[in-house]
């Protein structure tokens, strides 16, 4: 794959730190909850895709800017694409203990802040 430029890294970036609007503690402390575990897909009865994700944010919020790698920018990317889709399909009602809420809180986005 080619390099891509600052200027894409930068936007990059930016895009995430917008969508995930959790502090690392805060999602840190939400993945160890039931609600969190059982919300989203599982593959096999396993860990959803969206908790393990969250683990993955968790470190890449509190790594240095300088740290991340081409592979941190794509899950970047991939976790910013998430949380516009899902809020895009925002039930109608409350959402306060929904497993749509859960969901997204998994990467990084609480829609209740």
């Amino acid at each position: 794959m080619a390099e891509r430029s600052d200027s894409d890294r930068e936007d990059t970036l930016r895009d995430f730190h917008d969508a995930v609007n959790m502090t690392a503690s805060e999602l840190e402390h939400w993945l160890t909850t039931d609600e969190s575990r059982r919300a989203g897909q599982h593959t096999n009865g396993g860990e959803s895709t969206g908790h393990a994700s969250g683990r993955r944010i968790v470190a890449l919020l509190r790594a240095k800017k300088s740290e991340l790698d081409a592979g941190d920018l794509g899950h970047m990317r991939k976790v910013t694409g998430y949380v516009h889709r899902h809020l895009a399909q925002r039930p109608t009602g409350g959402t306060t203990a929904t497993t749509w809420r859960y969901s997204l809180m998994n990467w990084g986005h609480d829609p209740e802040k």
